[in-house]
């Protein structure tokens, strides 16, 4: 199993949940999170006065997938979530060596 967690702008979130079902994702979790990548956050000017707004806002999503289906979740993520703009986020795969599902006491696969 692997954990894939994706950083994406806030209004994507929908296109990126339907595309996720489409590819046969049962659930997720979403996490509003704010970070910035290699353009150190966005200038804004206020009343006349330019400052740094060092963290913008973005979400976290987060799915736990049999190894099988991890390319297509890539993939679906990929392409629901690309504006083609500075911004458009970043996914992370890593190992899950255990997952048990609390109510039954399924584990692994059968967990998630």
């Amino acid at each position: 199993m692997k954990k894939v967690e994706a950083i994406i702008k806030p209004f994507k979130l929908d296109e990126v949940k339907d595309a996720l079902g489409e590819v046969g994702v049962k659930g997720m979790t979403v996490t509003e999170v704010k970070g910035f990548g290699r353009t150190g956050g966005k200038r804004e000017v206020y009343r006349g006065s330019a400052y740094v707004v060092d963290f913008v806002p973005k979400v976290k999503v987060e799915v736990v997938v049999p190894d099988s289906l991890v390319v297509a979740v890539i993939e679906a993520v990929e392409k629901a979530a690309r504006t083609g703009r500075i911004g458009d986020g970043k996914i992370f795969v890593s190992p899950v060596e255990e997952a048990i599902r609390i109510r039954t006491g399924e584990r692994g696969e059968e967990a998630v």
